[in-house]
């Protein structure tokens, strides 16, 4: 049995060895600005001089669209609200629509400006936002368009909907604004920095998060009443982020930096990518699968949620990491670490299995349902990342 459990161990700690994001092929070596899957194997991705392309295979290969279209502008954004009907934005009030999953792809107009990001709630409902604190609005698919400049800001970054009454939008000097009536009306929230904010989401009406320069991250569970700004643990801009569930997010930015949140925000750690391109879009399709984009035509996929933190492939359990006993267990374990915050079993996958608080030096936790096999344990708190592993005995019977 022993042999049996070191073997796993091994295996283990090779695929830790291994990259969790590799690089794809996108075709293109122009600068990707966004990347948009309307379901697991069909993806959109748009950038520098016009750049579309598309992929129905999960991102093995992509193909450019446009029809010959002339854009000599950057295209800023995509986003599909179903299989079928998308939108692009970008420069100079460029903006683009397709009703057959981009095989025609359509200039529209009613923009005024330059627009860094699109969304829509549905295929006729929308919103722009872009250079001059101007946000567009339109309810009949794109084909007209009011506006809306809001008071003190000169750029907006970023918009989101979690649903079609509320929505934000977020960018200059830590800038965030919120409307509850679908747009006719935006209200600025206080976010307590003044750092640009360059990418806002929301997993539901309350919950959410901003990030942008100087690795600022924004949090707020209270739909935007109040932001805390937890520690990114890291200097480099934040261009996007991105929630696939409550718990689970992904932030990227320059120097190939990838940051992932367990705990709904509240910690992040960061990832190996791999690169040190500048990242600017980041889209997981569930929680395991996902994709970044960036500079140089950079592609990058994990089907694991990213793998592990950087560095923890080599954590033991040393003294200066995490204490975990009995090993091999069969019903609990006892995790021992002087930090207050939050620990996480995952396993080879990735994938959070369990979840709980650390408030005490020792932390017992019931693994009696976890089929037999080794695990990863990650504990967050103020010191940083901790890691560890156990073996779980299969019952027998």
């Amino acid at each position: 049995m022993k042999r049996i459990y070191l073997t796993i161990i091994a295996l283990f700690l090779l695929n830790g060895a291994m990259a969790q994001w590799e690089v794809l092929s996108s075709g293109t070596t122009r600068m990707l600005k966004s990347v948009y899957f309307t379901d697991d194997n069909t993806g959109y991705m748009v950038g520098e001089t016009g750049t579309i392309r598309k992929t129905t295979d999960g991102g093995t290969n992509w193909t450019a669209q446009g029809n010959g279209l002339v854009i000599n502008g950057v295209l800023h954004s995509v986003h599909f609200p179903d299989a079928s009907t998308g939108y692009i934005v970008g420069d100079s009030g460029m903006i683009l629509k397709t009703t057959n999953g981009g095989t025609d792809w359509v200039p529209q107009s009613g923009l005024s400006g330059s627009s860094r990001s699109v969304y829509f709630t549905d295929a006729n409902e929308g919103h722009a936002a872009g250079d001059l604190g101007m946000i567009y609005k339109t309810t009949d698919g794109g084909t007209n368009w009011s506006s809306l400049w809001l008071f003190g800001m000169s750029w907006l970054s970023s918009v989101y909907f979690p649903n079609a009454s509320i929505g934000y939008v977020a960018g200059e000097n830590g800038g965030v604004y919120k409307t509850i009536d679908g747009g006719t009306n935006w209200n600025p929230q206080f976010t307590g920095t003044t750092d640009t904010l360059f990418s806002v989401y929301f997993t539901d009406a309350n919950f959410g998060c901003a990030v942008g320069g100087n690795g600022t991250i924004l949090k707020t569970t209270d739909g935007g009443m109040s932001f805390s700004i937890p520690s990114s643990g890291t200097t480099a801009r934040l261009n996007a982020v991105y929630f696939p569930d409550a718990n689970t997010g992904y932030a990227v930015g320059s120097g190939g930096t990838i940051l992932k949140t367990i705990n709904g925000g509240a910690n992040w750690f960061a990832q190996s990518s791999g690169i040190n391109h500048r990242l600017s879009s980041v889209f997981f399709t569930d929680a395991n699968i996902g994709y970044a984009a960036g500079d140089s035509g950079i592609l990058l996929k994990t089907t694991n949620g990213g793998g592990y933190p950087v560095g923890v492939k080599n954590h033991n359990n040393t003294p200066d990491n995490l204490c975990i006993y009995p090993d091999p267990a069969s019903t609990t374990i006892t995790i021992e670490t002087p930090a207050e915050g939050s620990l996480s079993i995952l396993n080879f996958n990735g994938q959070q299995l369990l979840e709980q608080e650390i408030t005490e030096p020792k932390t017992t936790v019931d693994v009696s349902n976890l089929p037999g096999g080794v695990y990863m344990v990650i504990a967050i708190g103020k010191k940083g990342v901790q890691a560890g592993k156990f073996v779980k005995q299969q019952e027998t019977k």
